[in-house]
């Protein structure tokens, strides 16, 4: 028959205090938890250079929107691929898509790169 398992309890005592926790309460403005995480979606989608170079080609169209068939030669990938890119960006806030017809038209939502670089940029 197996032994039974023993296990004690061994109070530790101290009589010096312990020593107070030398860091300091967050800062004021330090990301909550969930706006980290929706951060980090809106970074994860920037981490491809298909992505930037798309958010390249639109952002500088004199238009300040660019059509998906304006999109793929440039980036020599295929309509299907660069349609993929875009769902990303649009789904991560970055561009919003107009549909007219059988096109997309793509641009970037105002203050939305911005908005990334802020929180980026040490507030005083």
């Amino acid at each position: 028959m197996p032994t039974p398992l023993v296990t004690e309890t061994i109070a530790v005592s101290n009589s010096k205090a312990a020593p107070q926790c030398c860091v300091a309460a967050p800062a004021e403005g330090v990301l909550s938890a969930e706006d980290a995480v929706a951060l980090a979606a809106r970074f994860k989608a920037l981490a491809d250079p298909n992505r930037l170079r798309i958010l390249s080609i639109i952002s500088t169209d004199p238009a300040a929107e660019t059509c998906v068939c304006d999109i793929t030669e440039p980036l020599e990938l295929g309509q299907p691929t660069v349609s993929h890119h875009l769902k990303i960006l649009v789904e991560a806030g970055l561009l919003t898509r107009d549909k007219r017809g059988v096109w997309a038209y793509y641009s970037l939502v105002p203050g939305a790169l911005e908005s990334l670089a802020a929180t980026l940029t040490p507030k005083d």
